[in-house]
């Protein structure tokens, strides 16, 4: 599969291999730092040169960059702050090369707007001694440069939903290059990918990132986003986290959370898991706040969603806003999967309101009073 061919302004990739293939200095390391920028969903990264291979983010100076072009600063003072958090190895230029995310912060060392990870990593470490896991199931959609699915006709429509989900076939899964490189290169840098797998419209695929730990979850899933985006631009496809970019009978994209603390995991956990249900249907209305831009768009009740609107938890119901999976209620412990994130989402604010309303037992000012 390679889309470049049809599109102007493609490069060819064999002439580019012949420097990458270049040696590269024992004493020079590339380092690329990777940032969310104003919108809070959208990734932006730049590379310098440090002279020895970090092992760990702490080895890695504070950087900055240009807020006025990416919505976090005013021209006139425009400098905002990159502070390393997390370190991958490099799957485009290998070596001891290293992918870097960051944390943004203001002129004046105060977090920016979009700086979601200050909070999501106090939460975790509140919450420390529950060891809590989260698996994110990551959906998105393949599109073509002008913005229609990827191996759509144009100006129309694939056969319905049905033959997708899983799918196997030239007219059923549509874009697999992307999907494998990606596989790949998230096991390549690090990230706990567990699986991946073709999802219910076409076009549109799943990986799951997981299980992870307090704030590892949010640091592999926005890296792993980084990877996926990178992978696309080199077969001239886009990437979207619309979670619902084609309107009509067909399945949105979300981000369901999985997660579980430790007594959840032990011998009838269902206990806790029940009572992590109903600490969730106390605060729907202050997750779904959390949980995705124009995610009402996808949380209708129809196309295994829940409505937006309403709070219902089940055994294996894919309709529902928590779903008790089957092997879980039948072991009587395991975890919860919360379907109302959407695949926009900021999965630091995900995971942080998630451990502040179970684990923390935070509440909404209004039910206090």
């Amino acid at each position: 599969m390679d889309a470049r061919s049809n599109n102007v302004g493609s490069t060819d990739k064999a002439i580019l291999r012949r420097y990458l293939e270049l040696p590269q200095p024992d004493n020079k390391v590339m380092a690329t730092y990777i940032w969310i920028d104003g919108t809070g969903e959208n990734l932006r990264a730049k590379t310098r040169t440090v002279d020895q291979e970090p092992r760990s983010p702490n080895e890695l100076s504070w950087w900055n960059f240009d807020g006025s072009s990416t919505g976090q600063a005013e021209g006139s003072n425009s400098d905002i702050y990159l502070k390393p958090v997390a370190i991958y190895k490099d799957p485009f230029m290998l070596g001891r090369n290293k992918l870097v995310m960051c944390e943004t912060y203001k002129y004046n060392k105060e977090p920016t707007a979009t700086n979601k990870r200050l909070s999501c990593e106090e939460a975790m470490n509140a919450a420390h001694d529950q060891h809590p896991w989260f698996g994110l199931e990551q959906e998105y959609t393949l599109l073509d440069r002008d913005g229609w699915p990827f191996g759509w006709p144009k100006g129309g429509f694939p056969h319905p939903q049905g033959p997708y989900y899983c799918g196997v076939g030239a007219s059923q899964a549509l874009g697999r290059d992307i999907v494998e490189a990606h596989y790949k290169a998230c096991l390549y840098a690090g990230i706990n990918v567990s699986g991946t797998n073709a999802e219910v419209m076409p076009a549109q695929w799943e990986y799951q990132v997981g299980p992870c730990e307090g704030i590892e979850a949010g640091d592999q899933l926005w890296l792993s986003r980084y990877l996926l985006l990178r992978i696309a631009e080199e077969f001239g496809v886009q990437v979207s986290f619309d979670p619902k970019p084609i309107p009509g009978d067909w399945n949105g994209a979300g981000c369901h959370t999985n997660f579980s603390t430790e007594v959840m995991r032990q011998p009838n956990g269902i206990e806790a898991i029940n009572k992590a249900i109903k600490a969730l249907e106390s605060r729907h209305a202050a997750h779904i706040k959390c949980y995705g831009r124009n995610n009402e768009r996808r949380l209708t009740g129809r196309h295994e969603t829940a409505s937006i609107n309403q709070f219902n938890a089940g055994v294996a119901n894919r309709g529902a806003s928590i779903r008790i999976p089957r092997q879980v209620g039948e072991d009587k412990c395991g975890y919860l999967e919360d379907r109302r994130p959407a695949s926009n989402c900021d999965p630091y604010a995900v995971t942080d309101i998630i451990i502040r309303t179970v684990c923390l037992g935070e509440k909404d000012s209004e039910q206090q009073n």
